[in-house]
């Protein structure tokens, strides 16, 4: 059965030519959750530096880690820079406000959908590891090892110097934050003027957040557990 993922030029005409739709197209051939459709289409708002949001669905960049937003890299001059925000900026600008189209393939743990978007025919995910904004995150996928190879060699981005994986960087926040936290649940939710908000102990806000026992802040031991409890994430962007 044809597929947006195999017939990338057609399914580019048709995503232009939709923006801002959703086509559902072959999901269960795909294997794909019947509530995931094959390709989401418009203009996209950058959450963080692999995660951004199309026609309301927020979209993880499938097979990439970006550093966090708090999260700061090395040159090799021995100084730092803010990595995480960088990789944030470097995906705005790959954006470009044009439309992207995002062919789907499953969700994530989080329930997020995962997917690899285009604009035009850049392949947005490839080029945030090949620029050096974003590790290829071979716990889940080998498909970008070889761009990330190119990256490292060009020196570029998180590769000019040291820098922690994210996924490395969110675990020593999570252990660090958890010593500290009742019964280990280092989630923090607030609640404010902008509502019942959640906070991941690698937010950038994460420490300013005070957990006073009034005003209904709560701690949390898991994202599903804030939400259940009527919390929604930290929009950081």
């Amino acid at each position: 059965m044809r597929s947006c993922y195999v017939w990338k030029f057609a399914c580019r005409t048709v995503a232009i030519a939709l923006a801002g739709s959703i086509i559902a197209d072959g999901s269960k051939a795909r294997g794909i959750p019947a509530d995931v459709r094959p390709l989401v289409v418009g203009e996209a708002r950058v959450v963080d530096g692999d995660t951004i949001e199309v026609a309301g669905t927020r979209i993880r960049l499938e097979g990439i880690d970006a550093p966090e937003m708090g999260q700061t890299c090395s040159r090799a001059d021995g100084s730092t820079w803010s990595c995480g925000s960088a990789a944030s900026t470097e995906l705005e600008r790959l954006l470009r406000g044009e439309t992207v189209s995002c062919d789907a393939t499953g969700l994530d743990k989080y329930g997020r959908t995962l997917a690899v978007c285009y604009v035009a025919e850049t392949e947005i995910n490839a080029a945030m590891v090949t620029r050096g904004y974003a590790w290829a995150f071979v716990r889940y996928s080998s498909r970008y090892v070889t761009a990330e190879a190119e990256a490292r060699s060009a020196h570029a981005g998180i590769w000019q110097g040291a820098a922690t994986p994210a996924w490395d960087y969110r675990q020593q926040q999570w252990v660090a934050a958890a010593a500290e936290a009742p019964h280990d649940c280092a989630i923090k939710g607030n609640v404010g003027r902008n509502g019942s908000i959640y906070h991941m102990p690698w937010s950038p806000w994460y420490a300013k957040v005070r957990m006073d026992s009034g005003h209904g802040k709560r701690w949390f031991c898991s994202e599903d557990e804030a939400k259940a409890a009527g919390f929604r994430p930290a929009l950081w962007r």
